[in-house]
């Protein structure tokens, strides 16, 4: 009797496909940007060389921060993909992969290779003992939808929150901040507070807010290990140096109270990651000192960065919040936050 032959089950197959890639891939190089802004002029209809520029610059500076991979078939670049290494954004604890960008020219589609370059990320971020590599993704974006689940990834269990600065609160209403009395102690960014005060200021005036600074790197990480627990110098290094240097504007931002640093907000304004085609600036992290906790100060800083990126420009902010992170999702929701179009997700690593 002759056996019929069995169907290798979905993960087999997966993990053929991916062990034996139709192309080529090798470290991207500073000399395929044209040919990296060409592939993705053609899939987005409009040019993002200055965006790719940054990023291929950034990961020469900082090549332990990125991994950057070209698929080649039949000798022509066919595809690239680019990932920025996570040590702590938000208080995670474990380093991961961030997947910015996996495109493929339309010629070369459906040949594999963008299993190939995602297998050649992943195998690089095994090797660093990353534990994990994040993307996010619109939830029409069905062709990106199947590669992802294709390839492992599932639903994060975070949430990627958005606000359109013509809409926000902060800048709509900021007359609405009213100022503590001199007589009652509270949070000045109450807004609840049941009628007006004659003392009325925006929430930026209830502290000195500048531009974040490289001298700051000190009492960053004194508020930061307050907030985590842990001494993470390191990515706070990393974290400011791209605040300061790497992002097309500087917009990361210091409160000081009484001379002393109270709360930070590093962001950054970019065109390009996830497939963006349009400006929007990223919160990465924001932290408050524990004794400036409801005093306002983190209204004051987002309201001064979204005043910022208003002169820039810039119209839609976001960033991405675990669930689990109760009181950071009530602070962005309290503020005009909402739930985004995008869909965050991650791929377990170990």
């Amino acid at each position: 009797m002759n056996a019929k032959k069995k169907r290798p089950s979905a993960p087999a197959a997966t993990k053929s496909r991916l062990l034996t890639p139709a192309a080529k891939t090798r470290p991207l190089a500073p000399a395929d940007l044209d040919a990296v802004v060409a592939i993705d002029a053609e899939l987005m209809g409009r040019t993002r060389r200055a965006y790719f520029e940054r990023r291929l610059n950034a990961a020469l500076r900082q090549p332990k921060l990125h991994l950057q991979f070209a698929a080649e078939v039949d000798g022509r670049l066919a595809g690239h993909a680019l990932g920025r290494v996570l040590e702590g954004e938000f208080g995670r604890a474990q380093p991961g992969l961030r997947l910015e960008v996996i495109s493929v020219a339309r010629g070369a589609q459906g040949r594999g290779v963008g299993w190939a370059l995602h297998a050649a990320l992943e195998a690089a971020a095994r090797k660093r003992g990353l534990a994990e590599l994040r993307t996010a993704a619109p939830w029409r974006d069905t062709a990106m939808l199947r590669f992802l689940a294709a390839t492992g990834y599932a639903l994060s269990g975070a949430l990627v929150l958005e606000s359109a600065l013509q809409d926000n609160p902060l800048l709509t209403r900021p007359e609405s901040v009213a100022s503590p009395s001199r007589d009652k102690p509270g949070d000045p960014n109450d807004w609840s507070a049941p009628q007006a005060n004659d003392y009325e200021q925006l929430a930026r005036d209830t502290a000195d807010v500048r531009l974040l600074a490289a001298k700051d790197l000190d009492d960053v990480v004194r508020i930061d290990h307050h907030v985590t627990g842990r001494d993470r110098r390191a990515f706070v290094q990393h974290a400011l140096d791209e605040a300061l240097r790497e992002t097309g504007v500087r917009i990361s931002l210091a409160a000081r109270k009484d001379g002393i640093m109270a709360g930070y907000v590093m962001a950054r304004a970019d065109l390009g990651d996830f497939g963006r085609t349009e400006p929007v600036a990223v919160i990465d992290t924001l932290g408050v000192a524990p004794e400036y906790e409801h005093h306002g100060i983190g209204h004051a800083l987002l309201q001064q960065l979204f005043l910022n990126l208003n002169a820039l420009h810039i119209e839609r902010v976001e960033t991405v919040v675990a669930v689990q992170a109760q009181g950071l999702l009530h602070f962005f929701l309290g503020i005009g936050f909402a739930p985004s179009q995008r869909l965050a997700f991650v791929k377990r690593l170990t």
